[in-house]
């Protein structure tokens, strides 16, 4: 399987992102603010979710190491999240845009977190990307949300 790269300057852009790092996997020591350079990265054991679902029936399933990168950030806050406890996993759920109508194209990206966590990055535009790592490896489990 390829590698994936994408970039995300609008809001069905970083829809797409958020698809493909939905249930990804990373510790919160695997994240940091360069805020002199104004960006965020982390990196996420995303699960191949393209993959799983061409494969209904697959035994086995695949995660890859990603690495992310918000350019633009102006400001970081967290919610339940401590960077004290740096091997805490956390299950991301999704990133979304909430554009500042005050201030266009000026807004926040928040990512949501599994055990109601999350981070928000105030930005001055929506400007991010994403790109494959290194090899997948197998993964014997496909997430799965309960409904509700």
């Amino acid at each position: 399987m390829e590698t994936l790269a994408l970039a995300a300057l609008d809001d069905d852009d970083l829809a797409i992102v958020s698809a493909h790092l939905q249930d990804g996997l990373l510790k919160v020591k695997d994240m940091t603010w360069l805020q002199r350079d104004k960006q965020f990265a982390f990196v996420i054991n995303r699960f191949v979710w393209e993959r799983a679902l061409r494969q209904d029936n697959a035994v086995e399933y695949e995660r890859r190491l990603t690495g992310i990168r918000v350019d633009r950030v102006e400001a970081v806050k967290t919610r339940g999240i401590d960077r004290a406890q740096g091997e805490t996993v956390l299950s991301l759920l999704s990133l979304r845009f909430e554009l500042d109508s005050a201030r266009p194209p000026s807004g926040t990206i928040v990512l949501t977190f599994a055990a109601d966590k999350e981070i928000r990055l105030e930005v001055e535009c929506l400007e991010a990307g994403m790109k494959d790592l290194g090899p997948a490896w197998a993964t014997g489990s496909r997430p799965s949300h309960e409904e509700g």
